[in-house]
């Protein structure tokens, strides 16, 4: 039990940093984006850098520029698609039947079986 003389010890960064001991802060801007839904999306740059033109908005996600009245426009989100969609779009059904009859074929020789096709 403690009688109240305990040294008590503290973390780093449970006081408020001097300047002194952390340097001066960067000056900021702050630089506010609006997309095509009217989100409106604030960011803080240092005053020296090239702020971009564009950037995601953080609500839904669409893309978002420095002015309010002409927003980018939304991109069109492209559906996903299986490896067997892409498959079926490079061949022909005439064509998947000749490869599969040709790898059955390759596998029956393998197993020294005679191929039915």
């Amino acid at each position: 039990m403690s009688n109240g003389q305990a040294i008590r010890g503290t973390r780093i960064g449970a006081t408020p940093g001097l300047h002194s001991e952390r340097g001066e802060p960067v000056p900021r801007q702050h630089v506010t984006y609006w997309c095509a839904n009217g989100h409106e999306t604030v960011r803080s740059f240092a005053l020296y850098v090239d702020v971009p033109q564009e950037w995601d908005c953080t609500c839904c996600g669409w893309p978002a520029s420095l002015d309010p009245s002409n927003p980018p426009a939304r991109q069109a989100a492209k559906p996903y698609k299986s490896h067997l969609a892409y498959v079926r779009e490079r061949r022909s059904e005439e064509e998947a039947e000749d490869l599969l009859a040709e790898a059955l074929a390759a596998r029956a020789a393998a197993r020294g079986e005679r191929s039915l096709y």
